[in-house]
């Protein structure tokens, strides 16, 4: 898996989502994306059956700042596999998988309510 380099180094509400991508602070993204307290990233996932605990390692490397992790599956609802819910519990983390529309909003009402949220959201076209 590959992270790269922030595209927005910190956090802020996403404006839109649809066609593959993003909109956010002014940009776009084409692709998934990764919203965690250090910033906006880029995220090589493209399908809810890539989830892995490599998948969400930067989530759990930020852990302390995050309370909700908010999983976008794309379209429709996906659940996550148990050895994840597992594992973000043990690090105290709320991981709530949705479908990606209902995560990019929830995403922006918890983050106008400065709470430790972060988002993990599959492109949809």
């Amino acid at each position: 898996m590959e992270i790269r380099n922030a595209h927005f180094p910190g956090r802020a509400p996403l404006d839109a989502y649809g066609n593959g991508g993003f909109r956010f602070a002014q940009m776009s993204h084409k692709g998934s994306i990764l919203c965690v307290p250090s910033g906006i990233y880029g995220w090589n996932v493209s399908d809810a059956s890539a989830f892995s605990e490599e998948a969400f390692e930067q989530v759990l490397a930020e852990q302390p700042d995050i309370e909700v992790l908010l999983v976008g599956t794309g379209l429709d609802l996906c659940p996550l596999p148990a050895h994840l819910k597992d594992m973000f519990r043990e690090a105290g983390i709320l991981a709530d998988p949705m479908s990606t529309g209902a995560a990019v909003r929830t995403y922006n009402v918890l983050l106008s309510e400065d709470r430790a949220v972060a988002a993990a959201l599959l492109a949809v076209d």
